[in-house]
């Protein structure tokens, strides 16, 4: 192992969220639901805002960190990090650039943070703007436009090469709702999801129902990341980075859909390089957060991090063994299908919740939590977190 990894250097020491929206309902803007999501962090933490010396953030975050020091009084800002990726693929990169950061001694005290209203900018939409350029310059005369059709030509090539059928992909949504109905802050609180219900719901783009997409929501989510010596006097219990990946596959994202690997998450040559800094093998995994851009998403980045064989799928996923109790615990605030979307936020702080044993659906004596970011776009990221007793 090289003595530049990052395993146990850094630790989430405070959480905090905002109440999560239906897209365009929050009467805030995203600069203050960052702001009230990164106060609340601090406050759970224990530490004055004025101590914070850094932030990081992905997928284009709005809020200038200029602009968020100045806000919260930082006597000086030491650090500032952006992690490239489309959606959720820079979560657990932002993570690691947070810990970089405080290992290398740029900064003591670094937010991970991200804030969203969709009123002002929708993700999952296909508009056309009458001109394209790039990749989309193939796809658009095509009628390839949403995200939905263009992610699920690597799930249905990937279904069909490992003969899966739609049941695992039903199996992740419900238990993604099953666990939302226990969580009073998850937006599909009080709303389950039966098998017949999912059958019933209108296709968006084959295989992929209703269901089998997230959410679009308002709102913000952060964390406090702290040196590990400093941790050890914190408030609260502290979780330990233990590895984090970020990257592709060659040619991951060739133009036209023509990736030499097109069936693939994109994890293939991370999830390796993350189990060798984490010293973590998949079966020491004890609760599994993927971000569900997509079902078929989450089918394939949980196959290339080990956690099944892909030929296994059809037998692994199913509601008793993805839910609380079972074998491969999933997403289990109800992530972004039923919880919030918060581009994948969420699943972090609901790990550092498991690792602390505070989350509303517990798995009893949770030590390592596996974070999956942002399936199927690139570069991708993944990170393991873990509580004191597996440092």
């Amino acid at each position: 192992m090289s003595e530049r990894s990052l395993r146990g250097k850094a630790a989430i020491i405070g959480v905090g969220e905002t109440k999560y929206y239906k897209r365009g309902q929050s009467p805030d803007t995203e600069f203050k639901l960052a702001l009230e999501a990164i106060l609340t962090a601090c406050e759970d933490a224990g530490i004055s805002p004025k101590e914070i010396e850094g932030f990081s953030a992905f997928s284009n975050e709005s809020s200038n960190p200029n602009r968020m020091a100045t806000a919260l009084g930082l006597p000086e800002l030491k650090f500032s990090a952006m992690a490239w990726s489309g959606g959720g693929g820079g979560g657990s990169a932002a993570a690691a650039s947070a810990a970089a950061g405080i290992a290398g001694g740029m900064a003591d005290v670094v937010v991970v943070f991200r804030s969203l209203t969709q009123g002002a900018q929708r993700l999952g939409g296909a508009g056309y703007a009458g001109s394209v350029s790039t990749d989309a310059h193939y796809r658009t005369s095509y009628g390839v436009i949403s995200p939905a059709q263009q992610y699920v030509m690597r799930v249905v090539r990937y279904m069909h090469d490992h003969g899966i059928g739609q049941e695992a992909l039903r199996a992740i949504a419900m238990a993604s709702y099953h666990h939302a109905q226990t969580n009073p802050d998850a937006v599909m609180y009080g709303k389950p999801l039966t098998a017949e219900a999912y059958d019933a719901s209108r296709w968006i783009v084959e295989p992929f129902h209703l269901y089998d997409c997230c959410m679009e929501n308002d709102g913000a989510a952060a964390y406090v990341m702290v040196s590990a010596e400093r941790a050890k006097t914190a408030k609260r219990k502290p979780v330990y980075l233990l590895g984090a990946a970020q990257g592709s596959e060659f040619r991951n994202q060739a133009a036209a859909l023509n990736a030499p690997l097109l069936g693939s998450a994109g994890f293939t040559t991370v999830a390796p390089r993350l189990y060798e800094m984490a010293k973590v093998r998949p079966q020491d995994l004890d609760v599994i957060q993927v971000y569900e851009n997509f079902t078929g998403g989450v089918l394939l980045a949980m196959a290339e991090h080990g956690l099944f064989k892909p030929e296994e799928a059809n037998a692994v996923l199913t509601l008793e063994n993805l839910t609380v109790g079972g074998r491969l615990p999933l997403n289990t605030s109800g992530g972004n299908l039923a919880h919030c979307y918060m581009h994948g936020m969420e699943h972090h702080i609901e790990a550092v919740r498991q690792l602390r044993g505070e989350a509303r659906n517990q798995v009893a004596g949770a030590k390592r939590a596996l974070v999956v970011s942002g399936p199927m776009v690139s570069p991708t990221s993944s990170m393991i977190l873990g509580s004191e007793e597996a440092l």
